[in-house]
């Protein structure tokens, strides 16, 4: 069965606890603390597995959990790492937070493995703990707790040119025809109940990835039929075949078919219903009478409209040719660069709305920030990177912190003081 939709729960795992220890030996009457820290909580990490073109595996089993990091132990002895979990998906599929359907993360084009819950940092082993005036420390750190979410999967193809149009009219023939796919093919409704691809080579011209999207029909943008389905996987087409019936076969209006197939693009999403399109009249061959009279209305309907109409016959190879070329040609003129979507929900910015306290005191002259938020953002956010960098600057404007700084009347150059992080303050 394909699937191309499944929702999960993950976890990333939780930071192991720092020990609270203090070394025993013989003839050693002041052995001190040795408490050590705990181990970091496996991240939760998205992986392209281009072996895959479905996701099926996800159907059946919902949850998944990174490895939680392991505690502290004494003599100093650091706590196991929790085991990191990759989660393979096929190339294409888009990541979105449930409740909101905001993307966390594309997997195409560049993004081939993308971290996306952190796991926790571990705690601090009692060891780190002592002064001069506290030499027996009591305390160890907690752990960073794990951090979860409920994410929806959804596979969009990715291919250049999509083949749309009513039940029927022949795309999964002319597919089967022009590339290597090998579509189910027969006389009635709903023969595709899949999108199919199929690379298509061109002697002397560039070749381009076809996709044969499962027909559409009147009602579908609002889930009638099959084809609703499936409208997802022509978002990231850069132009679309449109085939059309143009004998007239089954009894319908193939000028008519058109305009109800633009309706439903447009009903679905307006920027994919302005994407360039080519009309393939199909079924030439089985056009009687006068067949250039059918070609000539399509022809004198579309083409002023910029539409182009190429009549063709899937099954004889009339015109498919001429079809192919100028798809090619007009490819050549766009962008070339795969349809990616951008990062909309950002997992580490629920630290910024976390209603968890903090303290802003001035320690002579250092101004020390601490608290359960602070901590936190800490734990989850590595200040070596440029992107948890930002995300450290963004989380102080965004949390009053800074706005706190500035009223309890810190200037610049002042050093500002945050557990184990240290840094002067500059505006």
């Amino acid at each position: 069965m394909f699937a191309d939709r499944a929702k999960i729960y993950i976890r990333s795992g939780k930071g192991g606890d720092g020990h609270c220890s203090f070394r025993r030996e013989l003839y050693v009457p002041n052995g001190g603390p040795d408490g050590g820290d705990g181990g970091r909580g496996g991240d939760l990490i998205f992986e392209v597995d281009k072996g895959l073109n479905t996701l099926a595996d996800y159907r059946h089993r919902r949850k998944y959990a990174a490895g939680d990091g392991e505690q502290g132990g004494k003599r100093r002895c650091h706590g196991k790492d929790g085991k990191d979990l990759v989660l393979y998906v096929p190339e294409g599929t888009v990541i979105k937070e449930a409740s909101s359907g905001k993307v966390i993360a594309d997997m195409s084009g560049d993004n081939k493995r993308q971290v996306v819950l952190k796991g926790g940092k571990g705690g601090l082993g009692n060891q780190h703990f002592a002064t001069a005036t506290m030499q027996v420390p009591k305390y160890a750190q907690p752990g960073q707790p794990a951090r979860e979410l409920e994410v929806s999967l959804e596979l969009k193809v990715i291919a250049d040119v999509g083949l749309i149009g009513f039940p029927n009219v022949g795309k999964s023939t002319l597919l089967s025809r022009v590339t290597n796919a090998d579509p189910k093919i027969a006389n009635y409704h709903f023969t595709t109940l899949n999108p199919n691809l199929g690379v298509v080579d061109l002697e002397g011209a560039k070749g381009f990835v076809m996709a044969d999207i499962p027909g559409l029909i009147e009602g579908a943008s609002e889930g009638v039929g099959l084809g609703h389905e499936f409208l997802r996987h022509i978002e990231r087409t850069k132009m679309m075949i449109h085939v059309v019936d143009s004998a007239g076969s089954e009894g319908r209006d193939p000028v008519d078919d058109i305009y109800k197939i633009n309706a439903e693009l447009k009903n679905y999403n307006p920027e994919i219903a302005e994407r360039p399109q080519v009309i393939a009249a199909n079924k030439t061959d089985l056009i009687y009478g006068d067949g250039d009279e059918q070609i000539k209305r399509l022809k004198d309907e579309f083409e002023p409209k910029g539409i182009r109409v190429f009549p063709i016959s899937g099954v004889s190879g009339q015109g498919i040719s001429e079809l192919l070329y100028y798809v090619s040609s007009e490819l050549e003129k766009m962008d070339d660069s795969p349809v990616v979507f951008e990062q909309e929900f950002f997992p580490e910015d629920e630290l910024i709305y976390e209603d968890l306290p903090y303290t802003v005191e001035k320690d002579g002259d250092v101004y020390v920030v601490e608290g359960p938020k602070i901590e936190k953002m800490l734990g989850y956010t590595n200040l070596d990177s440029e992107k948890g960098f930002a995300f450290f600057q963004k989380f102080l404007k965004d949390t009053g912190i800074l706005d706190e700084l500035e009223a309890s009347g810190i200037q610049e150059g002042d050093t500002v003081k945050m557990y184990g992080l240290q840094f002067d303050y500059y505006k």
